[in-house]
C-alpha cells in the first residue's frame, strides 16, 4: 500500500511539473509576440486596403532562390520607390472566403465559415490567414528563374471581377487572373475551388507566343510573423504548438518552431512531399507535383519573418507553344481523414504525442458513436464505458485487492504498532500477513496505472480533434474543448475522487494520510481549466470505478459475515 501511495504522490508531481512547463512556455510566446513583426493599419482601414505586403520596407529576402548555379536568381521585389496601393479580388465559396491580391496573386485572407470565430457568434467565420495589424499570414506564389514574371518584382495581375461567387449546383469556380508582358508571352494564374473542400489548385498557364524558348520555377510559400496563434490557451495556459511542418524521406512528420528555423534555416530536395504551417485545430499547406522533387526551405528574414516553401523544377516552353506548372495549397481544419487523401502523412499534423497509438483508436472509436448519437458529450460517455468494460476484469481484480485490504488493515495497523521502529521486523510480519489473507499490496495500483495512458491520450484527442471544437453536450456546456464555464464537473469529479477514498483503506502513516485527503481538492483545482470533454470523460469514469468497487466490496464483506 505504501507503493501505492507514492505513485498517487509521484503522479500528481508530474501533473503539476507538465502544467508548470506548458504555463512557462506560454507565458514565453506570449511576450515574443511583442517583437514580432506586423502591418500597421490606421483606424477603418480595412485588411483589403492594405499596400501589397511585399512593398512595406526592404523584402528582397523573401523571394527564394533558386538551387541551380548556373540559374539567375530572383533579384528582389518590388522596392518601397514603387508604392501602389493594389486591389484585391474576393472569393466566396460556401467552405472559405479568399482575399487574393493582384500584386503577385497572393491569398492575404482565409476565413471560414463552416469554422466560427466565437460559439457566440455563428455568423462571423474564423480568420486563419490575414495580413492586419494584428497578424500577418499570407500565402505567396510566383515564378522565379531565367524568365519568371517574379524576377525583379511581384507580378501585377488583372482580373476580370472584382469578386466571385460560387453559384448555387455549382461544383467548381475558377478565378483567372492575367498578366501581360512587354513580349509576346502571356501567362494566366488560375485559381481553382471545390464546393465543400478547402484545397486550392493554384496553376500557371504559359502561353510562349514569341520566338525564344521560355523558362521559369514556381515557387510556394508560407510567411508569418512571430505573433500568437489565434486560438485560446486550453487549461493552465496548455499552449499548443505553433510552427512548420514537412514530411522528408528520413521522418513522416517533422516540426520545427520559430526558433529552430531562426536558428537552423532547412533546405532539402525531396521527391513530392508537403510544407504546412500549424496551429491549434488548423493547417495551411502547399502541396506540390507529386512526382517531382521539389526544393524546399524555412527561413527567417531580414524583417523577422519566418517563410517556409517550396521550389518546383524548371518548366520550359518551347517559341509558339503553351505550357502549365501548378500545385495545391490547403487553408482550412485539421480534419485527419481529408488530409491523408490530399498527401501521404498529412494527417499526421493532427499530433496527439508519444501515445498516438491509443489516441488514433479513441478517436475513430468516437467519431464511429458520434455518427450514431449525434452529440460529441454522449459520445463521450459511452466511450467511456466501452473503455471501463475492456478493463472490467482487470478493475475487479484490483478492486478486489482493495477491498481485502480495507478488511487486513487493522491488523496491519496492530503489526505497527507491535513492532515500533524494527522495520525489518515489522516487514517480514505484514509479508506473512499478506501470503495468509491471499492480498496483493500492488493489486490496487493497476487501475491508476491503466487508465493514465488512456487518460493522457484521450486529453489529446479532445485538444487535437478540430471536430470537437466548438461542439456542445448539454445545458450550460456549450464547447467542449474548452473549461466548464460554472466548474460544475470539476467540482463533481472531486466529490467522487472524495467518496471513491472512503471506500479505500486508509494510509497507516499520517502524513500519507493528510496527503490522501489533499487530493481530491488539489486535483479539482486542476481540472477547473481543463477542457469540459476531459473532465467529462474523467467524472463517467470515477462513478463507474465507484459503482463497481462498491459492490466488490459490499461481496467480500458478506462472504465474510455468510
Amino acid at each position: 500500500m505504501d507503493l501505492q501511495r507514492s505513485l498517487l504522490i509521484g503522479a500528481l508531481a508530474v501533473l503539476s511539473f507538465m502544467l508548470l512547463t506548458k504555463w512557462v512556455a506560454f507565458e514565453e510566446s506570449h511576450k515574443a509576440a511583442a517583437a514580432a513583426p506586423v502591418a500597421q493599419v490606421q483606424a477603418g482601414e480595412t485588411a483589403a486596403e492594405l499596400p501589397s505586403l511585399v512593398e512595406n520596407g526592404d523584402h528582397s529576402d523573401e523571394v527564394p532562390s533558386l538551387p541551380q548555379a548556373d540559374t539567375p536568381a530572383a533579384t528582389g521585389l518590388a522596392t518601397a520607390e514603387h508604392k501602389t496601393r493594389h486591389s484585391q479580388v474576393t472569393v466566396r465559396t460556401d467552405s472559405l472566403q479568399v482575399n487574393i491580391d493582384l500584386n503577385g496573386g497572393d491569398i492575404t485572407q482565409v476565413a471560414l465559415p463552416r469554422h466560427p470565430a466565437h460559439i457566440d457568434t455563428p455568423d462571423q467565420p474564423f480568420v486563419l490567414m490575414e495580413q492586419t495589424n494584428q497578424r500577418i499570414y499570407v500565402a505567396q506564389s510566383g515564378l522565379i528563374g531565367k524568365d519568371g514574371i517574379d524576377q525583379s518584382g511581384r507580378a501585377s495581375f488583372s482580373s476580370k471581377q472584382a469578386s466571385y461567387q460560387l453559384a448555387d449546383g455549382q461544383d467548381q469556380l475558377v478565378v483567372d487572373l492575367q498578366w501581360q508582358g512587354e513580349g509576346a508571352v502571356g501567362i494566366t494564374k488560375r485559381f481553382t475551388f471545390t464546393r465543400g473542400d478547402y484545397l486550392i489548385k493554384v496553376d500557371y498557364l504559359v502561353n510562349n507566343g514569341s520566338d525564344q524558348r521560355w523558362q521559369g520555377n514556381l515557387f510556394g510559400q508560407i510567411k508569418r510573423d512571430n505573433s500568437p496563434g489565434p486560438s485560446t490557451s486550453s487549461g493552465m495556459g496548455l499552449h499548443p504548438f505553433l510552427g512548420a511542418a514537412i514530411t522528408t524521406p528520413e521522418d513522416n512528420f517533422a516540426k520545427y518552431s520559430f526558433d529552430d528555423i531562426a536558428e537552423k534555416p532547412f533546405r532539402e530536395a525531396i521527391q513530392g512531399g508537403w510544407v504546412a504551417l500549424i496551429q491549434h485545430y488548423f493547417i495551411s499547406a502547399w502541396i506540390p507535383n507529386p512526382e517531382q522533387t521539389n526544393n524546399y526551405s524555412m527561413r527567417t528574414t531580414r524583417s523577422g519573418f519566418n517563410i517556409i516553401g517550396f521550389t518546383s523544377p524548371v518548366l520550359t516552353v518551347d517559341p509558339g507553344s503553351s505550357g502549365t506548372v501548378g500545385a495545391s495549397f490547403y487553408a482550412g481544419p485539421k480534419d485527419q481523414y481529408r488530409l491523408k487523401e490530399i498527401s501521404p502523412y498529412l494527417d499526421l499534423v493532427v499530433d496527439y504525442g508519444w501515445l498516438w497509438w491509443i489516441a488514433q483508436p479513441l478517436f475513430w472509436l468516437l467519431t464511429k458513436i458520434h455518427s450514431l448519437v449525434g452529440n460529441w458529450g454522449v459520445s463521450i460517455i459511452l466511450l467511456t464505458v466501452l473503455v471501463k468494460g475492456a478493463f472490467f476484469k482487470l478493475s475487479a481484480t484490483s478492486y478486489r485487492s482493495m477491498a481485502k485490504m480495507r478488511k487486513v488493515q487493522p491488523k496491519i495497523v496492530e503489526l505497527r504498532e507491535r513492532y515500533g521502529d524494527d522495520k525489518q521486523k515489522q516487514s517480514q510480519a505484514m509479508m506473512e500477513l499478506y501470503r495468509k489473507e491471499k492480498v496483493n499490496p500492488m493489486g490496487g495500483c493497476l487501475p491508476i496505472l491503466v487508465q493514465m495512458p488512456v487518460f493522457i491520450a484521450l486529453y489529446w484527442v479532445l485538444m487535437e480533434s478540430v471536430e470537437l471544437r466548438q461542439a456542445p453536450f448539454m445545458l450550460w456546456i456549450k464547447d467542449l474543448s474548452v473549461m466548464d464555464p460554472y466548474f460544475v464537473l470539476p467540482i463533481i469529479m472531486g466529490a467522487c475522487m472524495w467518496f471513491a477514498q472512503k471506500l479505500n483503506p486508509p494510509p497507516p502513516d499520517p502524513m500519507q494520510a493528510k496527503v490522501m485527503q489533499w487530493l481530491p481538492i488539489i486535483f479539482t483545482f486542476f481540472f477547473l481549466w481543463f477542457p469540459a470533454g476531459l473532465v467529462l470523460y474523467w467524472v463517467v469514469n470515477q462513478l463507474l470505478s465507484i459503482t463497481q468497487q462498491w459492490v466488490i466490496t459490499r461481496q467480500i464483506e458478506k462472504s465474510d459475515t455468510a
